[in-house]
């Protein structure tokens, strides 16, 4: 499991002070995490009112924001059926593309400019900006540019899709219609695209299987029936293949009116065989009785030829439809996973600031950060960072958590955690393992 947390925590004299001794005690002395600065620009405040009123909304619109990304995941790789092991490489961020055959496309930006250079409030030259870029790397990440470890440790604020001259309100607003099209259309093109799948799955499961069960067409020819005949008809049984030697001897006795020497093998499988035999059709039901009693199964099947061709040509109808629903179902599904995904840190963004703006007051002084836990040193590195930031609220680490302090302290109007989440930082966690987890 691909897990990041993302805290924050208000400026010492500077934010780069913040971040050097958080970033100096959890990973340069102990190496308990990898940390990454989370950019999030100068957005617009409002009212405390409006704050906590918007850190609820927030912490739903999370939810369901995760949710919906989850969902396109998933049904990308039952889209993808047997290329489902090239999911994790289809599935980008930042609408960087990965085609079928894992190959990415560069992402664009200034020629001096890495590609996701944080944005910062601070006006900076394009050299201040790639060693800022460079400063937060960690040695070695050597994730393609696109992919989602590198989208959310390299994250930059969309300006152009959510304005940040617009209110926080306003901007939730955009991503909750945004990601709630998506929802609806993906509702709209899974049931199209199941359905065709459904209708050619059904067919081609006729086409195989029990003589008992499956589309005998294939399996015939026209010289294996008596045809426009006034008298005889040819019919088709399925004799257990313990029976055949039975069949041979009685099959012309069954009943009267049977042509003598008429039956023939046509085709055979591990347990059955397919024989043609023919006779008056005025003794049909008859026959069909009788061969009941012996286990011999008539088969219903009238040699048409026009009727014959109608079904292969529906079949190559429907593989044709599904070929070409699946390229353009597969680009939307990546195109908007990518929207999804990015929208979804959008709001861990959101949610950042507004419980930081609550939690340490104006003017707004925080440093975001991104922190990898290193495998096994989860519970290590949360006891560092605990012991780090009790004195923001000793309360929350009392008893390891706010239930254990004094009911007063418990109750926080307007932040968005659980109680079991809550701690004196304010803390995110992001699991951005979209393959194996579920919706």
């Amino acid at each position: 499991m691909t897990e990041y947390w993302l805290i924050s925590a208000p400026g010492d004299k500077t934010c780069q002070q913040t971040w050097e001794a958080m970033n100096n005690l959890t990973s340069k002395q102990n190496s308990l995490s990898s940390n990454f600065k989370f950019h999030i620009p100068d957005l617009k405040v409002g009212t405390l009112d409006q704050l906590v009123g918007l850190s609820d909304d927030l912490g739903k619109l999370d939810g369901f924001v995760e949710q919906v990304t989850r969902k396109v995941a998933t049904y990308l790789g039952e889209v993808l059926e047997d290329q489902r092991d090239k999911l994790h490489e289809n599935l980008m961020a930042n609408n960087s593309q990965a085609s079928m055959d894992g190959e990415i496309s560069p992402l664009g930006g200034e020629p001096d400019t890495p590609p996701n250079t944080p944005v910062t409030p601070s006006h900076k030259t394009s050299r201040e900006r790639r060693e800022q870029w460079q400063e937060t790397e960690e040695p070695g990440l050597t994730a393609s540019l696109g992919d989602l470890p590198t989208y959310i440790t390299r994250f930059q604020w969309d300006m152009a899709k959510y304005p940040i001259k617009q209110s926080l309100r306003n901007i939730a607003d955009i991503i909750s219609k945004q990601v709630g099209q998506i929802d609806a259309d993906l509702k709209t093109k899974s049931t199209t695209y199941n359905n065709l799948k459904g209708s050619l799955q059904n067919l081609e499961k006729k086409q195989t299987g029990s003589l008992l069960t499956r589309n005998l067409a294939d399996l015939v020819k026209k010289e294996h029936f008596i045809l426009d005949s006034e008298y005889l008809s040819t019919l088709l049984v399925i004799v257990p293949k313990a029976s055949f030697q039975e069949w041979y001897a009685v099959y012309e006795k069954l009943t009267d009116m049977i042509v003598p020497r008429s039956t023939q093998l046509i085709s055979q499988d591990q347990e059955y065989g397919l024989f043609t035999v023919t006779l008056f059709k005025k003794v049909i039901e008859e026959f069909k009785l009788h061969a009941r009693e012996k286990k011999f199964i008539v088969r219903d099947f009238t040699y048409n030829e026009e009727e014959l061709a109608a079904g292969k040509n529906e079949i190559t109808k429907l593989v044709t439809d599904k070929k070409k629903q699946f390229g353009p179902l597969v680009r939307w599904l990546k195109v908007n996973f990518s929207e999804c995904f990015c929208a979804w840190i959008h709001v861990k963004a959101l949610r950042v600031f507004v419980e930081s703006v609550l939690r340490y007051g104006l003017p707004v002084n925080f440093q975001a950060i991104l922190l990898q836990p290193n495998k096994k040193n989860s519970k290590r590195l949360r006891d560092v960072l605990n012991q780090l930031y009790a004195h923001l609220d000793s309360s929350a680490t009392s008893g390891g958590n706010a239930q254990s302090s004094n009911q007063d302290s418990v109750d926080i109007p307007g932040l968005g955690f659980g109680q079991s989440d809550y701690y004196p930082y304010v803390y995110y966690k992001i699991n951005v393992d979209m393959v194996d987890s579920k919706v």
